[in-house]
């Protein structure tokens, strides 16, 4: 019984330790927000308010953003890089990877869509 004990530890521990690095390892990646528990719009702040980021994709096939940005006031949302849909498809033509924006996301049906978008100034 001894030696199974001890062939089962050794068996266990190694597979344990490489998912923890490889959970450590998807954290590190970026946020997805399709899990995200932000709040709703309507119990924070200001509602018209805009958020600050920097464009680092447009997936114009997706019609998405990937967008590194401030904190999210009006979702109770941290700062960290996120892709988001667009309300509107011309607004990626509106941008490029590396651009400075201010823009408004909201909650719509339960995702998270960019629904205002303008350059910074």
């Amino acid at each position: 019984m001894i030696r199974f004990s001890s062939l089962l530890s050794a068996l266990v521990v190694p597979a344990g330790l490489a998912l923890a690095a490889g959970s450590a390892s998807a954290q590190m990646q970026m946020h997805d927000h399709a899990g995200h528990n932000a709040m709703p719009s309507e119990t924070q702040g200001d509602s018209n308010a805009l958020s600050t980021g920097e464009v680092k994709k447009v997936d114009r096939d997706a019609g998405k953003l990937t967008i590194q940005h401030g904190s999210l006031d009006n979702l109770n949302m941290p700062a960290m890089t996120m892709v988001f849909k667009v309300q509107d498809p011309a607004m990626l033509d509106q941008v490029k990877a590396g651009d400075n924006i201010r823009f408004r996301v909201e909650r719509v049906n339960g995702s998270l869509i960019v629904t205002k978008l303008e350059a910074a100034k």
